[in-house]
């Protein structure tokens, strides 16, 4: 029987294995109102992954989301399409839900597209990841997934996943990080270009 060990080398990936290339980093000074990507978001990757770490938020009951600029735009206010899920445990047991979340949803808005619920406790921050596909096409709609998972109000945990599409064949070159209300007050968003 074929073990791990003993297949672990015999494949060739054909240099698609993918490979991640530190590009950019935010780092919250503790009063930023949003986190702005606003160069190396090019045709040079066909994908880009923003990684959050311990993100914290000003406010109470808010949510951390995202949006961005097509080349030559302003306003971070692109038409977007998506749909969220989540799942929640609290810690005493009391709640316990996967679910279909209306309020995570956008149909060809230009609202914010949202990461993840948030509180502002200081044991309360958020970390996850924002994936977007292609956005130098000239060609395509562009497409992303995020998984931002947190601990809020109760106490309890978070998972929240989204996914949708950029509807506009213009190329993406700028992306924006924020809480619906108040500053983000702590934490780091990396951004690797993926072979």
């Amino acid at each position: 029987m074929a073990t791990y060990q003993s297949i672990k080398h015999d494949l060739d990936y054909g240099g698609k294995a993918g490979a991640l290339m530190p590009l950019l980093t935010f780092t919250s000074d503790g009063s930023d109102a949003t986190a702005q990507f606003t160069t190396k978001i090019d045709s040079t990757y066909d994908e880009y992954l923003f990684i959050l770490n311990n993100i914290h938020g000003e406010t109470a009951d808010t949510h951390m989301a995202w949006q961005c600029n097509a080349v030559g735009g302003s306003g971070f206010n692109e038409t977007i399409t998506s749909s969220a899920f989540i799942s929640k445990h609290s810690e005493d047991d009391g709640t316990a839900n996967l679910g279909y979340t209306t309020y995570g949803d956008q149909a060809q808005g230009t609202g914010n597209i949202r990461l993840t619920h948030s509180n502002n406790e200081n044991d309360q921050a958020q970390s996850g990841w924002l994936r977007i596909y292609n956005p130098a096409s000239t060609t395509f709609v562009k497409h992303f997934i995020s998984r931002v998972g947190g601990v809020e109000e109760t106490p309890q945990i978070y998972d929240w996943f989204a996914a949708g599409y950029i509807n506009t064949t213009t190329a993406i070159d700028e992306v924006q990080f924020y809480f619906s209300s108040g500053e983000i007050q702590g934490g780091t968003i990396q951004m690797f270009g993926v072979h």
